[in-house]
């Protein structure tokens, strides 16, 4: 015989009740999400990334790192990480170069346009246009981006003589307040000295830029036709500068949360710090201080079954040392979903709690 089920009241377990959605009761971008947290499903993960957001933004001690993939720039989303810069809410920026590439025409006053479907992607090639989903990028605005790059190059350079991302990106910015043609992700950084990463420089329009800047001095007017004689210069670049400036940036920090938008290199290269402190003491017999990430809240559509990069959960990142567990204080919130779509969402209700009159840190 089946033994007999106790049934159970949620309250006296102390489970959490839903609240069933009231748009009446909804006056602003934060009431909003606040209901959405009571709810199910994605509204509730909305919700509870809401809640983590604001208390990771709202700690002055808490340096918070922005993680950016895919092209969020060509997708319009720039002016909105201008504002987490220019309101001092980021500390650093972790990017792919084609993202910060395509704010690059934003900030010199150029223009993206909408794919109405009706030219193919021969066609589109031919006539000068890249698209990138339902977007299209002239090339024109590319090589205009070019021009500013090797105007940099060529009239800046490093103390030591030795470019990294993050030197590039810094010297990038502040030619841009000079031009003042426009806001930009690199400018807003300069000004308010926020460091710019790029792992994976040379996969980036920009890294073709230094590439071609530095052959064009070593081949001095020549016109050689084999890829042997041109393909061969290479700039003053080391990577390891970036490593060991964002590895300084984490271990002065009193707290760490991490804002990430899909996943790829940056998300990887951003959190691997922690992991590199602690095989840095094991190795090196230092005695570092391994920072570990307290708050994380991601927004990226690939689901975790695939076992990819970009799905990789908090959780796991957890078993590697490179977030603190729940019980050391640790939050966390993942969103299954196109950035595009929750995250102006998310960064207005955030926004609206910090600029009431009665909101402290």
């Amino acid at each position: 015989m089946a033994a007999e089920r106790e049934l159970h009241d949620g309250r006296q377990d102390g489970l959490q009740p839903l609240e069933s959605f009231d748009l009446n009761q909804i006056h602003g971008f934060a009431d909003l999400l606040r209901a959405m947290s009571k709810t199910a499903f994605g509204g509730r993960q909305v919700g509870e990334a809401f809640d983590i957001l604001l208390e990771m933004c709202s700690h002055q001690q808490c340096k918070v790192v922005l993680t950016l993939s895919g092209a969020m720039t060509v997708a319009k989303q720039g002016r909105l990480i201008c504002e987490l810069i220019d309101r001092e809410i980021v500390d650093a920026i972790v990017a792919t170069g084609a993202l910060i590439a395509h704010g690059l025409t934003e900030s010199i006053g150029l223009t993206h346009y909408r794919h109405d479907g009706g030219k193919s992607d021969e066609t589109l090639f031919k006539q000068g246009y890249n698209r990138i989903y339902d977007t299209l990028e002239m090339e024109s605005n590319l090589n205009d981006v070019e021009v500013l790059i090797r105007e940099v190059m060529s009239t800046q350079k490093p103390l030591d003589g030795v470019w990294s991302s993050a030197r590039i990106c810094e010297a990038v910015g502040q030619r841009l307040l000079e031009l003042d043609d426009g806001p930009g992700i690199l400018r807003s950084a300069a000004e308010k000295k926020v460091p710019v990463f790029i792992p994976a420089f040379t996969d980036s329009e920009i890294g073709l830029d230094v590439a071609t800047w530095a052959m064009s001095g070593d081949l001095k007017g020549e016109t050689p036709t084999s890829p042997n004689d041109v393909f061969m210069a290479v700039p003053s670049f080391n990577p390891f500068l970036d490593l060991q400036q964002y590895a300084r940036f984490v271990g002065n920090s009193d707290e760490l949360g991490i804002l990430t938008i899909g996943g790829g290199v940056p998300r990887n290269w951003a959190q691997q710090v922690s992991p590199y402190f602690d095989i840095t003491n094991s190795r090196l017999n230092t005695s570092l201080e391994a920072k570990r990430f307290r708050y994380g809240v991601r927004i990226c559509p690939e689901p975790v079954h695939w076992g990819g990069l970009s799905g990789c959960t908090y959780s796991e990142g957890i078993s590697w040392g490179k977030f603190l567990s729940p019980d050391e204080g640790g939050r966390y919130a993942e969103i299954y979903a196109d950035a595009t779509v929750v995250w102006p969402l998310l960064m207005k209700a955030v926004f609206e709690e910090l600029d009431r009159p009665d909101s402290s840190p």
